[in-house]
């Protein structure tokens, strides 16, 4: 009788063992398919699209000559065509906001812009303190 007992409780016992055993192996290959929480998922680039950067060209024009220095003949050229009264103030814009022009000359013209408003600020100001004024001593 021990010795039915015996197999009884070895039979149990690799039935258990068995039964943790693929237990074991289907949380194993759940865990092996299944996403845990931490992991981030891969994303991969379809065939058809491309990056824009790998084509081996760049889209962008060049510019112009804009690290060259501008030289005597182009300033004194400049000088003269800023001395035109209504040629100089559509030149100055060209030359402030073109895209072929040489960064010294953009730079430049771009200054004289900024001069240019700070004076006629202050031309307002002072024109409408002066009509203030003016208008201040009639009354008296």
């Amino acid at each position: 009788m021990d010795n039915n007992i015996n197999n009884f409780n070895q039979n149990a016992d690799q039935q258990n063992f068995a039964q943790q055993n693929t237990q074991s192996q289907d949380a194993y290959q759940q865990n092996a398919y299944q996403q845990n929480a931490y992991q981030q998922p891969t994303y991969q680039q379809n065939a058809y699209q491309q990056n824009p950067y790998q084509n081996g060209y760049n889209n962008m024009p060049a510019p112009a000559n804009n690290g060259e220095p501008v030289s005597i003949g182009q300033w004194m050229l400049t000088l003269l065509i800023m001395m035109i009264p209504i040629a100089n103030i559509i030149m100055m814009f060209v030359w402030a906001f073109g895209s072929d022009v040489p960064a010294s000359k953009k730079n430049f013209f771009r200054a004289q812009l900024i001069w240019a408003v700070i004076w006629i600020v202050l031309f307002i100001i002072l024109y409408a303190m002066g009509l203030a004024t003016f208008f201040a001593t009639i009354n008296y």
